[in-house]
């Protein structure tokens, strides 16, 4: 018998995450490499989990979640003005993803919105935030 996913299962599965006009912005099966996480350990939001939950290996299923339940919508305080000189000679340019390193240490991707001047608009919200995402998953493996 095959176990469902439950609160603390560990999950291999394929994801497609698809925008609204049915384009894919990300996907596993590009790479035939799968996905492997336990839920419950932050890398899928809690609602993308709770429809998880109870699916068996060999299910495939398809959710849409409004934005609120998958990246948020975009926050106007993620949005930040970086002085063009702190990237040395690399102008950036306009739709650029580039990591940014934190007071910690840790890096985080920000996205640049504008270029103006010595201003530069970087936006730190996720890619996929304020859209609403189809998610089909097709669930390989689950152990307990």
């Amino acid at each position: 018998m095959s176990n469902p996913i439950g609160q603390q299962s560990e999950v291999i599965m394929h994801f497609t995450i698809k925008l609204s006009d049915g384009s894919a912005a990300d996907s596993t099966k590009v790479n035939g490499k799968p996905a492997k996480f336990r839920m419950g350990d932050g890398s899928l939001t809690e609602n993308f989990e709770k429809c998880l939950l109870g699916l068996t290996p060999g299910e495939q299923k398809s959710f849409v979640l409004e934005p609120k339940d998958a990246f948020g919508e975009p926050n106007p305080d993620n949005i930040y003005h970086v002085d063009r000189a702190k990237f040395a000679d690399e102008v950036p340019e306009e739709g650029a993803v580039m990591l940014f390193e934190q007071p910690n240490g840790a890096e985080i991707p920000g996205i640049i919105r504008a270029v103006a001047g010595d201003s530069v608009t970087v936006d730190f919200n996720h890619p996929l935030a304020g859209q609403t995402l189809t998610f089909e998953v097709e669930v390989l493996e689950v152990n307990p």
